[in-house]
């Protein structure tokens, strides 16, 4: 898996500001999706999908604090 950064201009931060920043995505072809975001205020975003079909979404601000964090059935419990 090679994954590959796209640069991306006023996007709302999980902080709530709206700055630039990297989307990244990588993806094998038989389920596991990796999509990141990483903010220039040093927030990011993550969504992972396994090969079973669970998700994984988490927001994580700047300053640490984790906004938003949802698990599927088999990770993160």
């Amino acid at each position: 898996m090679v994954g590959t950064k796209i640069r991306f201009t006023g996007a709302k931060a999980p902080c709530g500001r709206t700055v630039d920043g990297e989307h990244y995505l990588d993806d094998d072809g038989q389920g596991l999706v990796i999509r990141d975001e990483y903010f220039s205020c040093g927030c990011r975003r993550i969504r992972h999908e396994y090969h079973d079909g669970s998700i994984q979404v988490t927001a994580v601000r700047h300053d640490g604090k984790v906004v938003r964090e949802e698990f599927g059935a088999d990770h993160g419990t």
